[in-house]
């Protein structure tokens, strides 16, 4: 496609002028400070213009944490987030299927890394989420209610991210941040999100889009 021509030709070109100065991203006065890659990503959004004026969200797996951009590039929240218990940055073919009739093997419950356009949506019980790729049924929901919500919502509060690795590839949050900070701004719109990968550099992941 075009965009990933662009961005291509548009990282190749940041990676040689990454030595100068680049503008950070505006976040909010006091609010979360980023890992160095996700502002390493964020920059990157920011100088090639790749969200298009949409928002914009960067998972950092290795932190487990999720940080919410608004289109013009200020930071507006971060959250820890569980995500996809087995490690890897890569998805397998049909695992959307699997997924949803729960019989989904544990070393393909990875949280894939990439560049994924959002769509609003519902799943399967009705609730409402943010795809990050439908076929696959990837999204970024609030935590849910049920036998293992206490355990989950403990694994939250968790400081070691390796403790918040428990999910079946979905990106979860907490019920209030989805509900104040996710649905307002991706329940209605696309938004861009950008899963950074554990197996390579963000750099790396970034010259390959």
């Amino acid at each position: 496609m075009q965009w990933k021509k662009q961005a291509a030709w548009l990282g190749a070109a940041w990676a040689i002028a990454c030595g100068g100065a680049m503008a950070a991203p505006q976040a909010q006065r006091g609010g979360p400070k980023p890992t160095a890659d996700a502002q390493e990503m964020a920059q990157w959004v920011q100088q090639t213009g790749d969200a298009a004026g949409r928002p914009f969200l960067v998972v950092d797996k290795k932190a487990a944490q999720l940080y919410v951009y608004r289109p013009d590039g200020r930071l507006q929240a971060a959250t820890p987030v569980l995500l996809g218990a087995a490690r890897g940055d890569t998805g397998v073919p049909g695992v959307g299927d699997r997924a949803q009739s729960g019989s989904l093997p544990f070393d393909e419950r990875t949280t894939p890394a990439g560049r994924f356009v959002t769509q609003p949506g519902r799943n399967l019980q009705g609730e409402s989420v943010v795809w990050i790729d439908y076929e696959a049924a990837l999204a970024i929901h609030r935590l849910r209610p049920g036998r293992s919500h206490a355990m989950r919502a403990a694994r939250l509060q968790q400081s070691q991210p390796d403790d918040r690795r428990l999910s079946l590839g979905c990106v979860v949050v907490p019920v209030a941040f989805y509900l104040n900070v996710v649905e307002p701004l991706l329940g209605r719109t696309a938004g861009v999100v950008y899963v950074l990968p554990e197996t390579q550099s963000t750099r790396e992941l970034i010259t390959s889009m």
